[in-house]
């Protein structure tokens, strides 16, 4: 009875959470969202020679082909970007960036790097999330119109963006062993299958959000480090990556966790 009663109570502050900021969280989610491509691509044109040289080192590619991946890896990032920012042919913006993930986990080799994998899985789903949001928006603009394949569309999108954006939470869980790592645990494995089978969704979503944006400003505050060290960039790199998986999960929390859910099947009971 206790833990319906808090649960209860914190089911509240996020509904008055969502109620308070329904008209600037979808902005907000977004912006948050391609943070860690827009990151990117101007770290190309800031590191334009460095990234060109590893490339023709790491793929002895040539010099030619090394400076055309950077320019094109470049101009997708930041074009894909300014197109979703502005509501413009979302779904190819979406693509775009697709490919990038792709493409960079192929050639950067993340693909042996289990962290580095995940949080692209993880990136992967925030981006499903925003395709589901242009869904629903399209749903909109034909009321009275029969939509159900865009209904279920859109469900099945957000099942598998909820579930991907879970893969972020993994590389996060230490496995040494204390008291408040049990609890991290425990606790971060209840959210998480509450977010996967869309049980109070969008308050574990919430609570999923505060956790990462601590951990994040915790453990990657690249600001700290001097520009000389390379640290730098890698810490760089993962906080715009979690910036971005942060971006996915308040979509969540403004879209709500879809047809495909524990929640939107309680309703129908």
């Amino acid at each position: 009875m206790a833990y319906q009663l808090v649960v209860s109570q914190a089911d509240d502050v996020a509904d008055g959470v969502l109620r308070r900021s329904k008209h600037y969280l979808p902005h907000v989610a977004r912006l948050c969202l391609i943070a860690t491509f827009l990151e990117d691509g101007l770290r190309m044109w800031f590191q334009w020679n460095e990234q060109r040289d590893y490339l023709n080192l790491t793929w002895r590619c040539g010099p030619v082909l090394a400076t055309l991946f950077v320019a094109t890896n470049m101009l997708v990032q930041i074009v894909g970007c300014f197109m979703v920012l502005l509501r413009k042919y979302v779904q190819v913006a979406v693509g775009m960036l697709f490919a990038i993930i792709v493409i960079q986990t192929a050639v950067y080799t993340v693909l042996w790097d289990a962290k580095f994998f995940l949080r692209n899985i993880a990136l992967c789903g925030g981006l499903l999330l925003l395709l589901a949001e242009i869904s629903g928006e399209v749903k909109t603009m034909f009321a009275g119109v029969p939509t159900g394949d865009t209904n279920r569309k859109q469900s099945y999108m957000q099942l598998v963006g909820r579930v991907l954006v879970v893969f972020m939470f993994m590389t996060l869980f230490s496995f040494e062993f204390s008291v408040l790592r049990l609890v991290e645990l425990v606790v971060g494995t209840v959210l998480m299958v509450s977010m996967v089978i869309g049980f109070k969704t969008k308050l574990a979503a919430l609570v999923l959000v505060a956790w990462l944006t601590i951990l994040n400003f915790v453990l990657n505050s690249f600001w700290m480090v001097p520009y000389n060290r390379i640290m730098r960039d890698f810490l760089k790199y993962d906080f715009f990556q979690t910036l971005s998986v942060i971006g996915g999960l308040l979509l969540v929390v403004a879209l709500g966790p879809g047809g495909v859910s524990y929640d939107a099947h309680k309703k129908k009971f």
